[in-house]
């Protein structure tokens, strides 16, 4: 090797390192620049729209009114109205996937032969589009009853059960709770893959310390394994809560914008793009915005205390 190459060599390797941490900065730099502008640059917009006075497309010179859009939406009662379904919507949700999720999480947790089918099968549905399957169920929860009936109450004809015929989404009571079946059926095989993975996630040598000290198959369960699913019964909670109170193309696929299944989320489209008023609608998405950081903030402050202490 010559003198010029030895001496190069020697220089490359003398050449001052790169500051790690500059490096990664500028190498995740983008995205952060994507963020602060298509998420915190966007609610900013958002929150400024919803102080002023565009109620209208004829709307020209902004002025700004402070609360107003907020506090008319307390005398709303079409808000108020929506407010209702989306909470009944997700109460039926979150318990009906928490529960049969939970339950096809138990039976698959001993390890029954032909497992990867039914994981497989259970989370299938979680594969379609909310959209498209709520085009589906528009026709299985058909409300039409009797000679006229179709999907679900055609069967139940069939199976001489015409007296389970149900309006479905057409009843003003029962609307939201018939809503909640395809979401139900569409969710609860994720809950089952969560809750299977925390039951896997136990080691082996609690379940053999308990049995060695004399406890029943009950009391493993009920007072060993629940226990230790805690942190994914909460993920569950919140992964759920937040989808529900978002839930807007399920119900536009079932029965469109209807006044009988508008949810906050629906409003909010009608609100903003069929009427014409953004100040209106930008409110409303702000109140979304916070009762899904209410739901939200308080679990990544549990996780980032949980993971501090590891």
């Amino acid at each position: 090797m010559s003198k010029t190459a030895v001496a190069k060599k020697e220089k490359l390797t003398k050449r001052r390192p790169i500051n790690s941490a500059l490096g990664g900065f500028w190498f995740v730099f983008p995205s952060i620049l994507a963020i602060v502008f298509f998420v915190y640059g966007m609610i900013a917009w958002t929150f400024n729209m919803s102080l002023t006075n565009k109620n209208s497309v004829s709307v020209r010179e902004l002025k700004y009114v402070g609360l107003k859009n907020y506090s008319d939406l307390i005398k709303d009662e079409n808000f108020t109205h929506a407010l209702t379904n989306l909470l009944k919507f997700t109460i039926v949700f979150i318990l009906g996937a928490l529960i049969s999720g939970f339950i096809m999480s138990l039976l698959l947790e001993k390890g029954i032969k032909g497992e990867g089918f039914f994981r497989s099968f259970y989370l299938y549905p979680m594969a379609i589009s909310f959209i498209a399957m709520g085009t589906v169920f528009n026709w299985l929860l058909n409300s039409a009853t009797g000679k006229d009936a179709g999907g679900v109450n055609l069967l139940l004809q069939k199976a001489g059960l015409g007296f389970l015929q149900n309006t479905w989404y057409a009843s003003p009571t029962g609307s939201m709770y018939a809503m909640a079946i395809p979401a139900i059926w569409q969710v609860a095989g994720y809950v089952l893959a969560l809750f299977l993975a925390g039951f896997r996630g136990i080691p082996d040598e609690m379940r053999e310390a308990a049995r060695v000290d004399g406890a029943s198959e009950w009391k493993i369960y009920r007072y060993v394994l629940f226990p230790q699913l805690t942190p994914t019964l909460l993920t569950v909670l919140i992964i759920l809560g937040h989808m529900s109170m978002k839930v807007f193309d399920l119900i536009v696929g079932i029965n469109g914008k209807g006044y009988v299944t508008q949810t906050v989320a629906v409003y909010m489209w009608q609100v903003t793009f069929d009427n014409y008023d953004f100040a209106k609608g930008t409110a409303i998405a702000l109140v979304l915005l916070i009762m899904v950081a209410f739901l939200v903030l308080p679990y990544l402050r549990y996780v980032n205390k949980h993971e501090a202490y590891r």
